[in-house]
């Protein structure tokens, strides 16, 4: 089966009831976790960004507690991991400020992490480009918040 346009869904989603979209919402939800997820942060967390963003990095701060040390295998798969949670929630948010936090605090535990990533390369390459990818969002912020990260990050690198 080929999936329908953006707009075609959009056109036909203004011609069904409330009771219809509850009913496709929940449908939705059912089906697969992310959808589940992504319906949950927009009803009961989207209003408060803060808190969001402080419920993320407790996950991010188990997670790291759980990696296993043993080899730097483990430890760039774990990361990776991570990450890719941590992009799922930015994806949810849309907003750049959440992202550059998001990223910005990854990238702190990461630099903190004992065995120091230094002693893999790949690990460092993954630092290095999240560093990018903040750079690049920093700079699509309201010029206030790009002069409080920059600093943030500029921190993050001198250490």
């Amino acid at each position: 089966m080929k999936a329908v346009t953006i707009k075609q869904l959009k056109d036909e989603l203004s011609h069904k009831s409330t009771a219809d979209l509850k009913e496709l919402c929940l449908h939705l939800a059912r089906f697969k976790k992310e959808n589940k997820e992504l319906l949950t942060y927009l009803m009961f967390e989207s209003h408060d960004e803060e808190s969001f963003i402080q419920t993320i990095k407790e996950e991010v701060d188990v997670q790291f507690d759980e990696i296993n040390t043993k080899s730097f295998f483990y430890i760039r798969k774990s990361s990776r991991k991570i990450l890719t949670s941590i992009k799922k929630h930015i994806r949810y948010s849309k907003k750049k400020e959440t992202e550059v936090e998001l990223l910005l605090y990854f990238c702190k535990k990461l630099k903190q992490f004992r065995p120091s990533i230094k002693h893999s390369t790949r690990l460092q390459n993954v630092f290095d480009t999240q560093v990018r990818m903040i750079k690049k969002a920093i700079e699509k912020l309201h010029e206030d918040l790009q002069y409080d990260f920059q600093l943030e990050l500029d921190e993050l690198l001198d250490n």
